[in-house]
Order: structure tokens, then C-alpha cells, then sequence
């Protein structure tokens, strides 16, 4: 005979319940997620140098929508809805490309220019009341920051001071601070791709904590010894994690990495800096390279994590091997996404019903928590008159 488990007891105040796990494991859930948080905040898509001429073009996956983003002729990068204005459908199948002057729907050869406006179709000429403007691709608002282009599906999109950048000021005291390592200007490394069956909470919950560090990141805390005593960097504002004395760099082995950046302080040497920007980017800042998380959220079980390795100009134009460096990420990267592929499971088994608990050191993923349910209507709330 199969024993349900006992009521929980009263939680002591050194643990915090966590989310139950059904936030984790239900279609509607996420489906008010895709809504509610992707759908309506600022979305990291694709990195700036990627479209690096007029009518090159990336498609991203955004809450329940396919993006298309591109540059006009002018250089100038604009977004759209993946859509066909006609009969709806897909305008761009493939993931990247680059087109000459103009998008043109397979289905019915409806085309549109770079601005998205309606340029031709058959028989158009022949229908002088359609308004080319108005029949135009659908617009999506976009800004550019960090040398990425962030896009937002809301009609009236929150404050990108305020949020994205204001996020960063928060965990940082200021934005000087990550002004300084002119993310814009640097160039892709190294870019990988990971394919996770975890929810994307999961995932950031995990960023956001080291209790698990001793645990699972042995050549990490080699480099960051601090990081064994179980303290994530970004549980301070404006503190980073400093290298061990006997870590030359930010690297596998804790061998030499390249130049700092010129820009940076003195007190940000020997720094590692990480910062969640909600709700799908994690920013890791070290004096010689920045790691860029993007998360794409697919499914309750399924997120696709796009990972980049950024460097100054000059080192990626002389072939220098980055290996060492990108190596400890990678294996941080596969660490983490192995450990939230195996909690996965157990967000359906009745003993995670009521959910977790979190310990002192991961009391701030409290705050997680409270923001996705602030933003995130239970469906009762979405009855209420």
C-alpha cells in the first residue's frame, strides 16, 4: 500500500518554502508565464553583431511567439511578428539568413521590406484600396544594450531604465560599473548552445545560489574560494567574488587569462560579478571577459540556454586560444544543467507537492519567488471581475 507523506510541519524561520512544484510541471502555469513575463517584459533575443549588415535576419522563440529581428537599409535593427499578414504564416522558417532588400512569404509571395511595410504581392496593383502601411509586418518594440538587442511584445512596454538596466544598477550600486567593461564593443569568442529538460525557475534559481558550489564546482571554487562557504556573489549589492591568491586568471586551471579590460576599476581586478536580469539573462562579468546567459523558455520541462563568450576585439582577431577560459564556464554551464535536469523529475512526485525549502543562504530566492508570483495571476485572480 502506497503511504502518502505526512503534513508538513511547521517551518522553522532558518528555512523558506520555495514555490510548490507544480509551478514547475503544469501547462497552464507556463502558459500564464509565456503571457505574463515574456510576452510582457523585456526579452534579451539576439546579440547586435549577429545582424552585421542590412537584411540579415535571426528568428527567436519569445513566451508563444516566433520573432523576426533584421536591419533595415540604414543599418538600423528592427522586429517583427513571424508572421505573413495574408494567411498567416511563417514569414522566415529558418533560424538566421540573410535576404537582399526584402522578406517575402513562401506561402503566397506577399513581400515586405526591411521596415516591414508591404512592398508586392500578385495581383496587388489590382487592389488599390489595401493600405501597404497598414497591411505591413506587425511591429515589435526593441532597444539595444550591451551590444544585444532586447525586444518587448506588450503594447505598452515597462521602463527599460527602470527594469533591465535598472536590474543591473541594483546588483551592481550603479550602471558605471558595468559601463566599464564596454560590453558593446567586445567581440563573440565562443558561443554554445545547451539543451535543457528543466524548467527555466530551476534555472535561475540555481544562478542565483552557491550552497550548491562545494557540491558540484570543483575547479569554480578553485578559482573563487569564497564560493565554497556556500555565498553567491550576487547575494551582496556591489560585491564580486574574489580570485584564490594563487589564480592568475579566470580560467580552468586558474593559468593567465588576457588583458583586463582598460575601462574597469582597480577594485573590479580579480573580480567575478553575476547578475540575474529577469526574466531570462544572467550577466557574469571578470576583468579579461564577459559571459552572456539568454534563456529560451519552450516548454514546463524545456529551455534552450544560448551561452556567449565575449572578448576584447583584439584577442579574437589574433587567434589567442581561449580555451582555458571558456572551458570553466562550459563545465560550470553542464554542472548546473545536469543538476537541474535531475530536480526535474521531482516536481511532480507528491513528496515536492507543497514544494521545497531554502536554507539562510538561499533566502533571497525569495524574492524570486514573490516577483513570479506578483506577475503571474493564479487562474482564480484571472476571474475576479
Amino acid at each position: 500500500m502506497t503511504v502518502a507523506p505526512e503534513s508538513p510541519a511547521i517551518t522553522p524561520p532558518s528555512l523558506l518554502a520555495t514555490l510548490p512544484g507544480h509551478w514547475y510541471t503544469a501547462p497552464g502555469v507556463f502558459r500564464r508565464e509565456q503571457e505574463h513575463l515574456f510576452e510582457a517584459m523585456w526579452f534579451c533575443a539576439v546579440r547586435g553583431a549577429d545582424l552585421d549588415r542590412p537584411g540579415a535576419f535571426r528568428t527567436v522563440q519569445v513566451g508563444r511567439e516566433s520573432v523576426l529581428i533584421t536591419r533595415n537599409r540604414r543599418g538600423e535593427a528592427r522586429a517583427f511578428l513571424n508572421i505573413c499578414r495574408h494567411r498567416g504564416a511563417r514569414l522566415c522558417t529558418e533560424e538566421s539568413g540573410t535576404v537582399r532588400r526584402s522578406l517575402q512569404c513562401p506561402y503566397h509571395a506577399w513581400t515586405y521590406d526591411l521596415d516591414g511595410r508591404l512592398t508586392a504581392a500578385p495581383n496587388l496593383q489590382k487592389m488599390p484600396d489595401v493600405d501597404r502601411v497598414e497591411r505591413g509586418l506587425v511591429p515589435v518594440r526593441l532597444r539595444e544594450w550591451l551590444g544585444y538587442v532586447w525586444v518587448c511584445l506588450a503594447e505598452e512596454p515597462p521602463s527599460f531604465e527602470e527594469t533591465v538596466i535598472g536590474e543591473v544598477a541594483e546588483r551592481l550600486g550603479d550602471t558605471d560599473s558595468v559601463e566599464r567593461y564596454g560590453v558593446a564593443g567586445l567581440a563573440l569568442g565562443r558561443r554554445i548552445s545547451y539543451d535543457v529538460r528543466a524548467n527555466w525557475k530551476l534555472i535561475v534559481e540555481n544562478f542565483m545560489e552557491c550552497y550548491h558550489c562545494a557540491t558540484i564546482h570543483p575547479e569554480l571554487t578553485e578559482v573563487l574560494p569564497e564560493f565554497a562557504d556556500g555565498l553567491a556573489a550576487q547575494y551582496f549589492v556591489g560585491h564580486g567574488a574574489e580570485f584564490a591568491e594563487e589564480a592568475q586568471g579566470f580560467t580552468v586551471d586558474g593559468s593567465e587569462g588576457f588583458d583586463r579590460f582598460a575601462g574597469i576599476a582597480d577594485e573590479q581586478d580579480r573580480r567575478y560579478y553575476a547578475i540575474t536580469v529577469r526574466p531570462q539573462v544572467f550577466l557574469n562579468l571578470v576583468p579579461d571577459h564577459v559571459i552572456m546567459h539568454r534563456m529560451f523558455p519552450l516548454a514546463p520541462d524545456h529551455t534552450l540556454v544560448e551561452c556567449d563568450w565575449l572578448y576584447a576585439p583584439e584577442v579574437v582577431a589574433s587567434d589567442r586560444d581561449l580555451s582555458k577560459s571558456v572551458e570553466l564556464f562550459h563545465r560550470v554551464n553542464t554542472q548546473d544543467f545536469d543538476a537541474c535536469e535531475r530536480t526535474q523529475p521531482a516536481m511532480d512526485s507528491r513528496a515536492y507537492r507543497d514544494g521545497g525549502v531554502l536554507v539562510p543562504s538561499e533566502h533571497h530566492i525569495g524574492a524570486f519567488h514573490r516577483w513570479v508570483t506578483d506577475h503571474v495571476p493564479t487562474p482564480e485572480a484571472e476571474e475576479c471581475p
